[in-house]
């Protein structure tokens, strides 16, 4: 698991990207059988976590995205800090919680689930309860399906109902993060993906030819979808301009959307090449969020 604190009580929380994700119909429970590849950001596309001393758990948002989770009762950061504290049977810890809020709220790019990951990580050096990363990953599973990943933070395999989680080996690689700065609610998307009955040729499939650099890669990735990208584009149909702008933007080897969207990635083949493109961008779309990064590579 990669530590990604930045002191003992600060900790990243990293977009994941879904550089393709495959999902069947519905099992009897009402979750999906999923088969993803997926990555982590670098600090350009992050929120952070940070933990102060405190007699309570409380919890502060700042940071750009954070008017769209004002008043919400439930959120994954002060889940997390529930769960672990019971897990861990010690109902006299506290601590003041700060989420930096860097990503857009209900973005397919898994901004909760990485809070609540960087939550765990952070709480757990902090109260000095030493899980270990099974038990961490184990608790993760509990709060959501992309929990797990999220603590892993380094490219995997993505499958089952998104709980089986295989190392696949990765090299950096160059994109630009697009949001049309439009929520869209996953539920919504997966509830559209079965109204219209798609899913059923869905199967596993080895992952792609990532032997090359990122232009290699994108061929490779031409062969597999997302296949929540066509629901999204009915809820959303900002979605389709973002893809139609990234591929047409000089230098872009592929665009698709990330998880169940609205957020749309692009791949370059350089840094300089889309830190570029993102200029570009969000010079002409001024009200959307555009981050170029790295994804992280394997160990």
């Amino acid at each position: 698991m990669i530590d990604r604190a930045t002191s003992l009580s600060t900790v990243w929380a990293p977009a994941k990207v879904n550089l393709y994700l495959h999902v069947g119909k519905p099992l009897p429970d009402g979750r999906h059988p999923l088969d993803s590849l997926v990555m982590f950001a670098d600090g350009n596309a992050a929120d952070r976590v940070s933990v102060r001393p405190y007699q309570t758990v409380v919890l502060k948002v700042d940071g750009p995205a954070a008017k769209a989770l004002k008043g919400e009762k439930n959120n994954l950061v002060l889940r997390a800090a529930k769960l672990l504290m019971d897990a861990a049977g010690r109902s006299d810890l506290g601590a003041a919680l700060n989420l930096h809020k860097e990503l857009p709220v209900a973005a397919g790019i898994g901004g909760g689930s990485a809070d609540a990951a960087a939550t765990l990580q952070a709480l757990n050096h902090y109260w000095d309860i030493g899980f270990g990363d099974q038990a961490i990953l184990n608790l993760g599973a509990e709060l959501g399906a992309d929990v797990p990943a999220c603590l892993q933070s380094e490219p995997v395999l993505m499958r089952g109902i998104g709980e089986q989680l295989t190392p696949f080996k990765m090299q950096p690689l160059p994109i630009v993060l697009v949001n049309p700065n439009v929520p869209l609610s996953t539920a919504d998307v997966f509830k559209k993906f079965d109204a219209m009955g798609l899913g059923s040729d869905f199967k596993e499939r080895e992952g792609p030819d990532s032997s090359g650099g990122p232009e290699v890669l994108a061929r490779s990735l031409e062969r597999y979808s997302n296949d929540l990208e066509v629901p999204a584009k009915i809820l959303c149909p900002a979605v389709k301009d973002v893809l139609d702008t990234i591929e047409k933007t000089e230098g872009a080897l592929m665009a698709r959307m990330s998880g169940s969207g609205p957020t749309c990635f692009g791949v370059f083949e350089t840094m300089e090449a889309a830190q570029a493109a993102a200029y570009i961008i969000s010079k002409r779309k001024k009200k959307w969020w555009v981050k170029a990064s790295l994804l992280s590579g394997s160990r």
